[in-house]
């Protein structure tokens, strides 16, 4: 056990010199001026009812939408224990909330985020509990799993989630965003799967969606091997976001109008879609076939078939509908 500790002093005492230092990576931890932060607070509506966090901040933007922020702008939105916890707690909540319709997520301050907080979550990766390799094992197995569901919960929000990505997306920033349904990015923003420079392989969910989602193993291969930077041109055209902005306040209005225009819709159209994509990702065309038959047997009992119809015949914007909650 002495040996261990000895080991893990070292560790922290390195990563204290490399990310105090500045890097080339964007994993600077100098906090933001006071002015910026004053700045970013006066810009920021009231915390929505029932989110109280400490690593997020969620508000109601518009009407059926919610603003998730990552939100440690003096640790450029590094993934802390609280983070991991938060996150799982804060979209099953989502998922539950009848007004809620879409989601937009977006990081505080000059980026996305950097990744995990390695100075913080150190113990829990050098220091697991446990008094053998049995126990130890046990308890990394339990471990991972809930650090998986931290980004696995965003795609099983029923609630479209569209990711709004500025400045640097690293390490679980990429499984955070892979794991949503639409990606929207500023000009200078850059990927990076970052895990193999820390001598790990990712393991909450990059190395199964980004394949799937850019559909080129031959780049996510390069990507996840090297670490290399994705700058934002070549995420457009690989397909890992669909649109490019200038700034972040661009970015924001599209998401938000993007958003607006998606919570307009029915609720149970919406939504049962969102479910459907993801089953028939992961199935076959015959499995996924069979599985929409038996969802469209009941929900094509909704009233808001007829209600969608009846505003298409009379030429009605479906903003002006009333859609029940859902």
């Amino acid at each position: 056990m002495a040996a261990a500790f000895a080991t893990f002093r070292r560790f922290r005492d390195l990563l204290t010199r490399r990310l105090t230092a500045s890097t080339n990576l964007g994993l600077s931890l100098r906090p933001m001026s006071a002015s910026a932060q004053e700045e970013a607070s006066k810009a920021s509506p009231e915390e929505a009812p029932g989110h109280s966090y400490e690593s997020l901040r969620v508000t109601a933007a518009q009407k059926h939408v919610l603003h998730v922020q990552l939100n440690r702008p003096e640790k450029r939105n590094a993934m802390n224990k609280a983070f991991w916890r938060e996150m799982v707690v804060c979209f099953n909540k989502i998922a539950e909330d009848s007004d809620c319709r879409v989601v937009v997520i977006s990081g505080a301050g000059k980026m996305f985020t950097s990744g995990i907080d390695l100075m913080d979550m150190a113990s829990d990766l050098l220091q697991p509990a446990g008094d053998d390799t049995a126990r130890i094992s046990w308890h990394l197995h339990s471990l991972i799993t809930r650090y998986q569901e931290t980004f696995s919960v965003i795609e099983k929000c029923p609630k479209p989630v569209i990711a709004a990505i500025h400045g640097g997306c690293i390490g679980g920033g990429v499984d955070l965003i892979t794991a949503c349904d639409i990606r929207y990015s500023t000009q200078d923003s850059f990927f990076q799967v970052k895990e193999v420079d820390i001598g790990l392989a990712a393991d909450v969910g990059t190395l199964q969606r980004l394949p799937k989602v850019i559909g080129n193993q031959s780049l996510v291969n390069e990507l996840a091997y090297t670490a290399r930077k994705m700058m934002a041109d070549e995420a457009l055209e690989s397909g890992l976001v669909s649109r490019l902005f200038p700034d972040k306040e661009t970015m924001l209005d599209a998401a938000f109008t993007l958003a607006a225009e998606i919570s307009s819709k029915s609720p149970v159209a919406v939504q049962s879609t969102k479910i459907n994509l993801i089953y028939s990702r992961d199935h076959s065309v015959t499995e996924s076939l069979n599985y929409m038959k038996s969802w469209n047997m009941s929900m094509l009992q909704t009233k808001d078939v007829m209600k969608s119809v009846q505003a298409a015949i009379e030429k009605k914007a479906l903003k002006t509908i009333t859609f029940s909650k859902l």
